[in-house]
C-alpha cells in the first residue's frame, strides 16, 4: 500500500510518496507560494526533476492536485493511477488532550483539531487546509492525522504538569505537551531494534537535536518526560528559540526596554537561542566556522547548547532510574559529532563513552559508543515521513 504523506503550511506542503511496508521513497517535494503565484518541486529517483516551475495554486486543492497529476503523470511519474494511493497520512502539531495516538479522521477528528487552534495557532489552521484540500481532491480515499503531541501523552502527571494554580490547567489546558513526538517514537523504535530488543524493554534518552530541539526521556516504549513544554520555546536552547529560562527576565526587560509581550514573544522566538549568544547565526555549521577561527561567542554557543543537552540526559536518567542508549538524530544530532562529542563529555558517570573514530561519521545508523560503553550511543537519522506513514498504513488496514 502507497502512503501519500502530507506535511501542510499555511502558504506550502510537502509531500512524500511511500511504500511503509518496505519504507521506500517513491517520490518528495513541496508546494511553495501557495495563494500567491505557486512553485512546484517534484523528485523521484530515475525520473526528471521539477524545480520551483510556475504552477497555479490560489488554493491547497490546487497544490493536492499537481501533486497527484505529478505522482501519476505517464512519463514522470511513479504510479498508474491515483487508485494505487491506499491512504493520506497528514502531520498534525497538536492535538492537545484528545489524541494520545494516531485517528483516522471524520467530522469529530476535524474539530477536535480546530478545538486545539489556540494552543497551535500557527500551524493547526495550516494542517485543517491541508487536510480538508485532499478530502476534496481525493474523496473516499482514506486520511489519517498523525499529532506531533501523541507520542507524549503517556507522560504522568509529575511530568507534565507545571505548579501554577490548578485552574490554570484545568480552566485553560496549561500542561507541558511536547513536540517532535513523530520522529521521537521512530527512533526509539530503531533503537530498540538496534540493541536487540523489545521497546518495552529499554530505557532510552532520544536527542532530537535541530534548528528546533527537544530531548525525550522513552521509558519501555512510552514517553515519561520531554523538554519541551506547553509550547515549542521551552527546553534547551535553539536556533532562535531560548528555551528554558528566569520569568522574571521577561518583566525585567520589557519594563526596561519598553516592549510589549508581543514583542517580547518574537525576541525569545526569533531573535535568541545560539543565533542571539553568538551573534552569529542560527546554523551550527556557521558556528562551527566562526568557532575555529577563534570567534569566543560562536564557540560559547555550541558549549552552551551542549551543556543543556547534557544536562537533560542527566535529569532523564535519573528520572527513568538508568538508561540503556542515548541516541542522537536530527540535522545537527545526525551531523554534527563536535556536538555530540561536547554532549557525551562528563557523562562518563552514567556509562557514557564515545568512541571518536566511530563518532566521526554524518547521518548514518550506526552505534558511536566504544565496545565497553554501558550506555550505547545510537546515531539515527530521524524519519518522520515514514513513521506517519508506517501509522497510516496500520491504521487503515
Amino acid at each position: 500500500m502507497n502512503i501519500l504523506v502530507i506535511n501542510a503550511g499555511s502558504s506550502s506542503l510537502k509531500y512524500q510518496l511511500l511504500d511503509p511496508e518496505s519504507g521506500v521513497l517513491l517520490a518528495k517535494g513541496l508546494c511553495e507560494r501557495i495563494g500567491i503565484d505557486g512553485k512546484f518541486t517534484y523528485k523521484a529517483e530515475g525520473k526528471k526533476t521539477l524545480d520551483a516551475i510556475d504552477v497555479p495554486m490560489p488554493t491547497h486543492s490546487e497544490a493536492i492536485q499537481a501533486v497527484l497529476d505529478a505522482l501519476a503523470d505517464k512519463e514522470n511519474g511513479v504510479i498508474a493511477s491515483m487508485s494505487e494511493i491506499g491512504a493520506v497520512g497528514h502531520r498534525v502539531v497538536h492535538g492537545g488532550e484528545a489524541f494520545n495516538k494516531s485517528v483516522l479522521i471524520d467530522d469529530a477528528v476535524l474539530q477536535a483539531i480546530e478545538d486545539c487552534i489556540p494552543l497551535a495557532p500557527l500551524h493547526n489552521p495550516a494542517n485543517l487546509t491541508g487536510i480538508r484540500a485532499c478530502q476534496k481532491v481525493m474523496p473516499g480515499v482514506p486520511m489519517v492525522a498523525v499529532f506531533d503531541t501523541a507520542f507524549h501523552q503517556t507522560m504522568p502527571a509529575k511530568a507534565y504538569m507545571y505548579a501554577l494554580p490548578y485552574a490554570w490547567y484545568e480552566e485553560d489546558k496549561v500542561r507541558r505537551y511536547g513536540f517532535h513526538g513523530t520522529s521521537h517514537k521512530y527512533v526509539a523504535g530503531r533503537a530498540a531494534v538496534m540493541l536487540g530488543k523489545k521497546p518495552e524493554e529499554v530505557k532510552l534518552i532520544s536527542c532530537h537535536l535541530g534548528n528546533g530541539s527537544s530531548i525525550t526521556a522513552v521509558d519501555g516504549g512510552k514517553s515519561v518526560d520531554t523538554s519541551m513544554g506547553f509550547t515549542p520555546l521551552a527546553g534547551v536552547p535553539m536556533g532562535t528559540r531560548s528555551g528554558d529560562l528566569d520569568a522574571g527576565i521577561l518583566q525585567y526587560e520589557m519594563n526596561k526596554r519598553g516592549m510589549g509581550i508581543d514583542e517580547m514573544l518574537n525576541a525569545l522566538n526569533k531573535k535568541s537561542g545560539v543565533e542571539g549568544l553568538s551573534c552569529v547565526s542560527s546554523d551550527f555549521r556557521d558556528l562551527e566556522s566562526a568557532a575555529s577561527k577563534g570567534d569566543a561567542k560562536a564557540a560559547l554557543a555550541r558549549e552552551k547548547f551542549a551543556y543543556e543537552v547534557r544536562k537533560y540526559v542527566g535529569a532523564y536518567a535519573a528520572a527513568m532510574g538508568g538508561a540503556d542508549a542515548v541516541i542522537f538524530t536530527a540535522g545537527v544530532g545526525e551531523n554534527d559529532k563536535g556536538i555530540r562529542s561536547m554532549v557525551c563529555q562528563g557523562l562518563e558517570y552514567m556509562g557514557v563513552k564515545l568512541d571518536p573514530a566511530a563518532n566521526d561519521v554524518r547521518g548514518k545508523e550506526t552505534v558511536i559508543s566504544a565496545p565497553d560503553s554501558k550506555v550505547k550511543v545510537l546515531l539515527i537519522p530521524t524519519n518522520e515521513e515514514l513513521m506517519i506513514a508506517m501509522d497510516t498504513a496500520e491504521i487503515v488496514k
